[in-house]
């Protein structure tokens, strides 16, 4: 039998802790071996449970989600961070994913669709719920004619915040060697001779 999907859920309202519990039913594979109310508490229990995946609220009482996600990545590099939130706050999000969140939902996803999403983040891709960046329809068609893969746009996206290939690495949680692959592939299908010309073909393009 394979290993338990083990979750560690940090939010400051009980509700919404038992509530997690309580959707994680629909996948008996997936269970619930801890909680936390604050953002530091989460990183002592991150710490000392090891979990394979970390639900965390977007809003803490004690730290910004970006101080949490940095500080779980270092006490707990392989777990997965999902964050969750009530309403879609595009700056707060964007922030928690650049930290190195691997997901966004919104706090009232349906039970299978959070277990489906939760699988998804598991098996290496980013999931963010559509309603948090409505506007994100135009970027993805945009991608789907560039033949850019999710993680390829995501590499360039942070190479073009200016990130040098150690510093994407940090925050993607890939390898460096993996990170270098994909920027090649993504240079190769924009046509660019290098990463300065991919950025400008990736914007020309609507990507960026």
């Amino acid at each position: 039998m394979p290993s338990p999907v083990t979750v560690l859920v940090v939010d400051d309202h009980p509700v919404v802790r038992d509530g997690v519990s309580l959707l994680l039913r629909y996948d008996p594979a997936m269970t619930v071996v801890g909680s936390a109310e604050t953002g530091r508490s989460a990183i002592q229990r991150a710490a000392e449970l090891k979990p394979v995946l970390i639900l965390l609220d977007l809003r803490l009482p004690d730290m910004l989600a970006p101080e949490v996600i940095a500080e779980l990545r270092r006490v707990h590099p392989a777990g997965r961070i999902v964050v969750f939130t009530a309403h879609g706050d595009h700056q707060g999000v964007r922030a928690a994913l650049d930290s190195g969140a691997h997901g966004c939902l919104l706090k009232d996803v349906a039970g299978t669709d959070l277990v489906a999403a939760l699988r998804q983040v598991l098996r290496g891709e980013r999931v963010v719920d559509p309603r948090i960046f409505p506007d994100d329809g135009q970027r993805s068609d945009a991608l789907a004619r560039s033949g850019l893969t999710r993680r390829e746009y995501e590499v360039l996206r942070l190479a073009a915040q200016g990130q040098t290939n150690p510093e994407i690495a940090e925050s993607t949680g890939l390898a460096r060697n993996t990170v270098k692959t994909y920027l090649q592939s993504a240079l190769h299908k924009l046509g660019a001779r290098n990463r300065v010309e991919a950025i400008g073909k990736a914007s020309e393009a609507g990507l960026l």
